[in-house]
């Protein structure tokens, strides 16, 4: 009989102490994923830059100077629909079969947010999915289809999910208010017994760059400062293998398809081709930051729920966006390319109960290292399939002495301004071989440069203007990177090349 009772003593002094630690801080922490598209670095005030002075990023800034801002994460594959599919895979696009903007996800692909699911969080997507297929893993979801719109925006839900982006209901106001509406009423609705995962993906601020009505005067009358190499004009001035994509492109879809973007049409007769540009680069950066401050409302609008709701210490935020963007370096919009605006995501994450707020991690994190970290903070094991690694270390201070050095960056599609390469980061040098062929092209592509490296010295030169490949300082760094390249690509899994007009050209080239 004493021996029962002693039994029923312990067993009850056990579930104290679980329960006690459940509620002191040994949950689970729930997790809030937010992402906007294309939203770089230069444009969150937090890094500094010519435009800190000009955005509106008072939340943004409030989670860096609670959390842990990240000052070299990078994508691997600078495109919307790869990223975000490395992201939910944690593999590179050669492992996870989307290369570029024409691939999509299988609902049967293994992804995080099934394991986060499996291992008792409530899971949901809300916002920007753009991996074509139904979203898989999550016990909600509403997402735009495809790109989807600003204004008064269709989501699609289980109940009336459609292939092909049909299906789905409108649901009226501005994008950004309206996801962050439907993520809110999600999180009153949740089991409060279980741990939450919430990725909230913006569209903003993808081109055209609406804004909400609120946003329209916004830096009326002002001047915005411009980058020092806004008057890049190619190739032959910087001796890149190729000329880029210039906002002189983005000038013509201004006067040419003028109802697309929003504000008053653009005028460009009897200017210059500089003045041209910096009247096309106004415009641009203006609707631009106008449309990221409402990511900031709506950011802020996240925070003060989860504090109302006294959540808030223990959720994990993140904010960070799909892939950097050119706003005017090198004269460049949009992305895609090796160089720094391209290829670095910005990232902060917030968590009070494990974080110091106010620092700043230097080491190198990939996109790919997203989902490993999620599933560490669940307790959750990370599958052999996934290639990348948990940084929750690195986030206190305390980064594995085996960390990655460098790290293998590929764009994988291929167009005339905008050539195919691969390449290395190092924490001060990058090398990259642009070698301008589709991976499906049976015969050779027609472009304007023949195939030809790229090197940079980020240190003397941190704005990549000047193609030092060439430069005979550099010769032995050269060759070791080039060496290390051929490593790092192999064993990321990306060693054999199926075109042979690819491999004809590595040959030649390397």
């Amino acid at each position: 009989m004493l021996f029962e009772q002693r039994k029923w003593y312990l067993l009850l002094l056990f579930q104290f102490f679980i329960l006690a630690g459940y509620a002191g801080g040994n949950k689970k922490p729930n997790i809030l994923f937010i992402m906007s598209d294309d939203h770089t670095s230069q444009a969150w005030g937090i890094y500094g830059g010519i435009l800190a002075d000009y955005v509106k990023n008072d939340r943004i800034k409030w989670l860096s100077e609670h959390g842990v801002v990240l000052e070299n994460a990078f994508c691997t594959n600078s495109i919307c629909v790869p990223s975000r599919a490395a992201i939910m895979t944690g593999q590179y696009s050669h492992r996870n079969g989307v290369y570029d903007l024409g691939g999509a996800l299988p609902p049967d692909s293994l992804n995080y947010a099934r394991l986060l699911r499996e291992s008792g969080y409530q899971t949901a997507l809300i916002g920007k999915w753009h991996l074509k297929k139904e979203p898989s893993g999550f016990d909600h979801y509403m997402v735009l289809p495809g790109q989807g719109a600003y204004r008064d925006p269709v989501l699609q839900t289980k109940q009336d999910w459609k292939d092909n982006e049909r299906g789905g209901k409108v649901y009226k106001g501005f994008s950004t208010d309206v996801i962050t509406d439907q993520s809110i009423a999600w999180l009153k609705n949740l089991n409060a017994d279980r741990p939450f995962y919430l990725s909230v993906h913006f569209k903003a601020t993808h081109e055209p760059f609406d804004y909400a009505e609120r946003y329209k005067d916004l830096l009326e009358g002002i001047e915005i400062p411009y980058p020092d190499n806004l008057g890049d004009t190619g190739a032959a001035t910087t001796g890149r293998t190729h000329d880029g994509w210039p906002l002189d492109l983005l000038g013509k879809r201004y006067v040419q398809s003028a109802a697309f973007y929003p504000g008053s049409p653009v005028s460009l007769d009897g200017l210059s081709a500089a003045d041209t540009r910096k009247k096309v680069y106004q415009k641009f950066i203006k609707d631009y930051i106008r449309c990221a401050a409402g990511i900031n409302d709506n950011i802020g609008r996240l925070i003060d729920y989860l504090r109302e709701s006294g959540q808030l210490d223990n959720t994990v935020i993140i904010y960070t966006s799909d892939q950097g963007y050119f706003l005017g370096e090198h004269g460049f919009f949009d992305k895609r390319f090796i160089y720094e605006p391209s290829m670095r995501m910005p990232f902060v994450i917030y968590y009070p109960r494990e974080l110091k707020g106010g620092r700043r991690n230097k080491d190198i994190i990939l996109n790919i290292d997203f989902p490993s970290l999620f599933l560490d903070y669940a307790g959750a094991k990370q599958p052999a399939s996934m290639q990348g690694r948990s940084f929750r270390a690195n986030l206190s201070g305390k980064t594995p002495p085996d960390w990655r050095k460098d790290l293998y960056y590929r764009y994988w599609a291929n167009e005339p301004r905008r050539p195919a390469h691969f390449g290395i980061r190092t924490d001060r040098y990058k090398l990259a071989l642009f070698y301008g062929q589709d991976r499906t092209h049976a015969t050779r592509d027609s472009m304007p440069y023949p195939p030809g490296w790229e090197f940079y010295d980020l240190a003397k030169d941190p704005g990549e203007n000047h193609n030092a490949i060439h430069d005979p300082e550099y010769r032995a760094v050269i060759a070791r990177l080039k060496k290390r390249l051929k490593t790092i690509k192999a064993t990321s899994g990306d060693a054999r090349e199926t075109n042979p007009i690819i491999n004809e050209i590595l040959e030649k080239s390397w």
